[in-house]
This record gives C-alpha cells, sequence and structure tokens, in this order.
C-alpha cells in the first residue's frame, strides 16, 4: 500500500533546485580559487571566470537565500524547522541508533514521515544548523571579501581580512559535506532514487 504525502510545493522545490545549482557552481569555482597560482594545480577554469562566477553565483544565492528565509516565514514549510526542547535528545539519540544500526537491521524508521514532521531530528538540527546559522556566515563573510573596505583592519593583531577569509573557506567547507551527507541520506529512502523523485513531483511517497 502506498502513502502519498504533499510535503514540497513548488517554490520549495524550485528553490532547491536552483540552490543546489549554486551551491555546485560556488564549490567548483571555490576550489579553482583557493589552489590558483600554487605549484602543480591543475585548474579547468581560469582564475579570472572563476571570480566572476563565483561572485555572480554567491550573489544569486544570497537572494535566493532570502526568499527561503522569506517563503518559511509566511508559509506552513517554516514549521518543519521549529525545534521542540521537549525530548531533544532522547529523540536525537535514537534517530542516531537508527542510523548507526537500525536501518541495517531492517527496523521501522522511529520518526516515519507525515504532514507535521518532514525531518527526523538529526535532519532537522542539522538544517537548522546549516541554513539559520552557516548560510548568513558565509554570505556576510563572502561579501566582506568581495568588499573588503567594509572589513575591520585588525581584530586582536590579527588581520580582519585574513579572519573572514579562513571563516569563510571553512564555512564553506562544512556545507560542503553538509551536502554530500544530504545526497547521501537522500539515497535512504524505499529505493535509492525515492526521496529524489519526491524533489520532481512534490509528493513523500512510502510503501506499507
Amino acid at each position: 500500500m502506498s502513502n502519498r504525502i504533499y510535503l514540497y510545493p513548488v517554490w520549495i522545490r524550485i528553490w532547491h533546485i536552483i540552490n543546489a545549482i549554486l551551491f555546485l557552481v560556488l564549490i567548483f569555482t571555490g576550489i579553482a580559487l583557493r589552489f590558483a597560482g600554487q605549484e602543480n594545480a591543475v585548474s579547468l577554469i581560469r582564475f579570472d571566470q572563476a571570480v566572476a562566477w563565483h561572485n555572480v553565483a554567491a550573489i544569486i544565492l544570497t537572494a535566493s537565500y532570502v526568499i527561503f528565509v522569506i517563503g518559511n516565514a509566511i508559509s506552513r514549510n517554516g514549521r518543519y524547522y521549529r525545534i521542540k526542547k521537549e525530548n531533544f535528545w532522547t529523540e536525537l539519540i535514537a534517530q542516531f541508533k537508527f542510523y548507526a544500526f537500525g536501518m541495517f537491521r531492517k527496523e521501522k524508521h522511529p520518526f516515519p514521515v507525515n504532514e507535521e514532521r518532514k525531518f527526523n531530528p538529526l535532519q532537522k538540527i542539522s538544517y537548522v544548523l546549516a541554513m539559520y546559522a552557516g548560510m548568513p556566515v558565509l554570505i556576510i563573510t563572502g561579501f566582506g571579501l568581495l568588499f573588503p573596505e567594509i572589513l575591520i583592519q585588525q581584530f586582536f593583531g590579527i588581520s580582519g581580512l585574513l579572519i573572514t577569509d579562513v571563516l569563510h573557506f571553512s564555512i564553506g567547507f562544512i556545507l560542503s559535506v553538509f551536502l554530500i551527507v544530504h545526497v547521501y541520506t537522500c539515497t535512504l529512502g524505499q529505493k535509492p532514487g525515492t526521496l529524489f523523485k519526491s524533489m520532481m513531483n512534490g509528493y513523500h511517497e512510502e510503501h506499507d
């Protein structure tokens, strides 16, 4: 028996696809910028092209992020990102145990998807940290590097530009790892392509 729940409205699907493409562009061009000029470095794109593409993708990503925040604030989708203190750690540990052992033993998911719960506890905390902590820092530091004249020159004797650069690269790396883990967890549906299909038609589908 199939159970279909409409969880992904059109605006979320369009935003998700655009966001994924932009992030891949930023990762590719960011790597090119990071290792430009180093000996034995292999680059598939010229430095000036990498700069241009990185900046354009970053500006579009910023606009996309603003749409995401506003969309969550005025639509029902925002409720999926609200973290409740009640049973927080208990549920987090239960979900971790499922990923570590339970799913390999064919146990039932402790937090199945429904109309009120789109994310399991581990997904929710990771998505909240990524989208409401990581992304703002990435965007702010990115604009700091784009307009270095707005940065503080020195902070406790350390160059403000250096701090911003390290922070931007570090958060970018963490969010890149998050993207890889996100893609992997999307293969853990009923079939490897089930959750990817959901992002195309808007329906989360489970079979009893």
